[in-house]
């Protein structure tokens, strides 16, 4: 059985006022966080109490969705492109940190540029080679029985064949 509607108007006892404003406010902020999750929205919610205590949300964080909320309203078209000219060139700085990350990553897997990593980090990388071998070795021993059955079933039918000669 669901509720009544609720008059909106002030709530003028005290106690019930900051008990109604946690509870919404909960809500509120559980439902800027699902709509975020389910339907991939960008979503920044701010909610200043009576008290002036702030509380806020930010799926993808409240300053980054204000900026872009800034960019979208107030910019023109050549501003607009040049914001988005500079998150590309953002990215490509991104993702080259990335690659010379992974570079140098790999040339640690080779045993190449070693001198700067500490003990804790030369135990890890050794870690990473004994599963890497292991997992290398194991599927090296898949195909070497698989390429094994095979022969078999040939030495099996040939050898057949070889009976059917004879005979």
């Amino acid at each position: 059985m669901g509720r009544g509607r609720v008059e909106l108007k002030r709530i003028e006892n005290k106690i019930n006022r900051q008990v109604t404003f946690s509870k919404r406010r909960n809500g509120l902020l559980k439902k800027a966080y699902e709509l975020s999750v389910l339907c991939d929205a960008e979503v920044a919610l701010i909610i200043f109490s009576g008290r002036g205590k702030l509380y806020e949300f930010g799926s993808s964080g409240v300053t980054k969705t204000l900026d872009r909320y800034q960019h979208c309203c107030f910019t023109s078209q050549e501003n607009r492109e040049e914001y988005e000219t500079q998150s590309w060139q953002q990215e490509v700085i991104k993702l080259k940190a990335k690659y010379e990350s992974l570079q140098s990553t790999q040339r640690q897997l080779l045993g190449e540029d070693l001198g700067a990593l500490n003990v804790r980090e030369l135990q890890n990388l050794e870690k990473q080679l004994e599963g890497a071998l292991t997992q290398t070795r194991q599927r090296k021993t898949q195909i070497m029985t698989e390429q094994m059955e095979v022969l078999r079933r040939k030495e099996r039918q040939l050898g057949d064949l070889n009976k059917q000669l004879k005979i």
